[in-house]
């Protein structure tokens, strides 16, 4: 950590003599530059969260299929199971074959509810983890659009204002919502230890 402070631009000192300012002509290259970075990130975040969306549709969808279709096949053996103790009904030829036949029907209703039962909670929990899982990212959301600005306002050395959208990200509780792992494979900062390196070197 010492290495990546060394790194990092130290705040100049105001009795510093003032760098001339850069022209017109070498500040676009770098304005565009900056602005395509801060685009190239926020897509890969949007992407991120898309990829997120798209998969726990689709595993919520898998689950319900899969739970009609179990709802359908319960219900088929138990229409089958039903024709089979009327075509033998017609064919008992004592009362106690029919009182035994009817006690395994009600076990085996009693089985089926149960087994229903058991995949309704199922298909709730994963409701409830969908759910959390959004509002997560929802939040993830709001944190990373606290750090760009976080971000650009530090790069830029307006540090007065960057610690004043610190306060407020910390405020707002988002800190642990930004992403601890880089999305890109360039060997560079997570949003998270970015704004830890940035706040280390204004506290």
């Amino acid at each position: 950590m010492s290495e990546e402070k060394q790194t990092s631009p130290a705040p100049q000192a105001e009795s510093a003599p003032q760098e001339e300012p850069v022209s017109r002509e070498n500040s676009h290259p770098q304005r565009r530059s900056s602005r395509s970075q801060q685009k190239r990130r926020q897509r890969s975040v949007f992407q991120y969260i898309t990829i997120l969306f798209a998969a726990a549709f689709v595993l919520l969808l898998f689950t319900f299929i899969m739970e009609r279709r179990q709802n359908q096949l319960l219900q088929q053996e138990n229409q089958e199971q039903i024709d089979n103790l009327q075509q033998s009904v017609t064919a008992v030829q004592s009362l106690d074959n029919l009182y035994k036949e009817n006690e395994e029907l009600r076990d085996q209703v009693a089985s089926l509810e149960q087994q229903l039962q058991t995949a309704a909670q199922d298909l709730q929990s994963e409701k409830t983890t969908l759910l959390q899982k959004v509002e997560g990212q929802e939040k993830s959301l709001q944190a990373m659009d606290w750090f760009w600005q976080i971000d650009e306002a530090y790069a830029k050395g307006r540090y007065s204002l960057c610690r004043s959208l610190i306060q407020n990200l910390q405020s707002a509780g988002l800190v642990e919502y930004l992403p601890k792992e880089s999305t890109t494979e360039n060997d560079r900062f997570s949003p998270y230890d970015r704004y830890q390196e940035i706040y280390e070197n204004l506290y």
